[in-house]
């Protein structure tokens, strides 16, 4: 990737838009993040191999690639990210905790995740099979943690009868395959990827536990957001220039997939099926996420609606469709 640095002066001004073409352009590029091999993040990866930040005349780089969520909350509260794609769940127990400052700038996907189970074990036929069993989750407080904790209360399951232990991604279908765990939860690919492999099989999609559920999430560092309005402008717009390229050129994005997971073109084709790319924001959802995180007690919230407009800022996301 091109990264173009203009060495000028500029004039910022502190209300929204009125920051110049070169501030922008030019000082630090923007530190960004993403989740290793999660397949929701494609726009990022399709941002990143078309030049489209470029194009939108701001450089970034890619700042931390990291295997759950928290793990990027955490490099927020440190100050070493000022923007990244990443689950709402996450986000939004980080902000509800004051562990960090962010702003959710616009919709990453809904849906693509899946529960996976050994392919050898046909007792398991539905979530409440899962009790006594051990389940793997990304991390606590993440979107798969929220799904399966809210899939296994729909079938009136006490959470306390099924062990919810914490294994990264990266490990999920070997520790599957050799029996260490029963079954776990994560974003695609890994629930494809252990089909394909012949490991496993899906017990049930998070279109089955919560239909058309806001997923990731493209977020800023609440003071980068109010100090470079115009970098984040253009991350966004760049972001919305990418989503709408997997729309249009869904093969091309399946290469650009396979390029960054380092994964076979069957999987990822498979992968892609569930994920719902979009950059348009989910109130409702983030809402709900508020609502059934708080009754987890990982967070307090008493106004949802309140929580969630001090979270998201919908005037940039409006700004940058309006060009």
């Amino acid at each position: 990737m091109k990264k173009i640095v203009l060495i000028c002066m500029a004039v910022v001004f502190s209300l929204y838009g009125m920051s110049t073409h070169a501030e922008q352009s030019s000082g630090k590029p923007v530190r960004m993040a993403y989740l290793q091999n999660d397949i929701h993040h494609l726009a990022f990866w399709v941002a990143l191999d078309k030049d489209f930040f470029d194009r939108q005349g701001v450089a970034v780089e890619v700042s931390g690639i990291f295997r759950a969520g928290p793990e990027i909350m955490t490099a927020f509260a440190g100050n070493a990210l000022d923007m990244a794609y990443v689950g709402e769940a996450p986000v939004t127990t980080a902000f509800a905790n004051n562990m960090a400052k962010v702003v959710i700038v616009a919709q990453v996907n809904t849906e693509g995740s899946a529960l996976s189970v050994s392919k050898k074990d046909s007792e398991i036929k539905n979530l409440s099979d899962l009790k006594g069993k051990t389940v793997a989750v990304p991390g606590h407080s993440t979107v798969q943690d929220f799904l399966l904790r809210k899939g296994l209360r729909q079938q009136r399951t006490d959470l306390k009868d099924v062990n919810i232990i914490v294994v990264k991604p990266p490990e999920m279908i070997s520790a599957l395959r050799t029996g260490q765990i029963d079954a776990f939860i994560a974003w695609e690919p890994y629930p494809s990827k252990a089909i394909t492999m012949d490991v496993g099989r899906n017990l049930a999609t998070s279109h089955d536990i919560w239909e058309g559920h806001p997923c990731c999430v493209l977020v800023s560092g609440s003071e980068f957001f109010k100090t470079n309005p115009d970098k984040t402008k253009a991350v966004v717009r760049a972001h919305i220039q990418a989503t709408d390229f997997i729309q249009k050129h869904p093969d091309e994005a399946v290469r650009i997939g396979v390029k960054y997971t380092g994964m076979d073109e069957k999987t990822i084709r498979e992968a892609m099926k569930t994920v719902h790319y979009t950059y348009h924001l989910s109130i409702e959802g983030e809402k709900e996420y508020v609502k059934f995180l708080s009754e987890l007690k990982y967070i307090q919230a008493d106004d949802p609606q309140r929580f969630t407009d001090l979270l998201i800022n919908q005037e940039l996301l409006k700004d940058a469709l309006n060009k």
